[in-house]
C-alpha cells in the first residue's frame, strides 16, 4: 500500500467537492449543519460510533436527525459532520481513491442527517 499524504487544504477541497456533488434539492434541505475535517477521531467519537478500536472511522454525524426533530424545539447548536483525514489517507492508495471514499463518506453522513440508519444505508450500498 502506498501512503498518500494530502495537505489539509487539498483534503478540505475534496470534502467541499463532495458536498457540491449532493443533489441541489437535498443540499438545499441541509440546515444548521457544519461539516468539519479533523485528523483522527477521538476515543469519545469512536465510542459514540461504536467502532472497534482496530477499525477505521472515516466520518461521524453528531446531531438530531431531521425526522426526530420537533417544531417545538428551541434553537439548537448545529449538527456536525466530521470527516477524518488520517483514516482515509491510511486506507486509500491514491488521491482518486481518497476522493471517492470522501464522497461516499459525505453521502453516508448526510444520510444520517436525513434519518437513515446503518441498516438502511447498508441496503443502499453505503455501509
Amino acid at each position: 500500500m502506498t501512503l498518500i499524504r494530502l495537505s489539509r487544504r487539498r483534503f478540505e477541497q475534496l470534502v467541499a467537492d463532495a458536498l457540491r456533488g449532493i443533489p441541489d434539492d437535498l443540499r438545499s434541505a441541509l440546515e444548521n449543519i457544519e461539516v468539519v475535517v479533523e485528523d483522527w477521531p477521538t476515543d469519545a467519537q469512536l465510542a459514540e460510533a461504536e467502532i472497534d478500536p482496530d477499525d477505521l472511522l472515516f466520518g461521524l454525524y453528531q446531531g438530531t436527525p431531521l425526522p426526530d426533530r420537533s417544531p417545538m424545539q428551541p434553537y439548537a447548536l448545529p449538527d456536525i459532520i466530521t470527516i477524518f483525514q488520517g483514516p482515509l489517507q491510511e486506507e486509500c492508495d491514491s488521491e482518486d481513491e481518497i476522493r471517492e471514499e470522501v464522497r461516499r463518506t459525505v453521502v453516508h453522513e448526510i444520510a444520517h442527517y436525513f434519518g437513515l440508519d446503518e441498516a438502511r444505508l447498508a441496503e443502499l450500498g453505503y455501509d
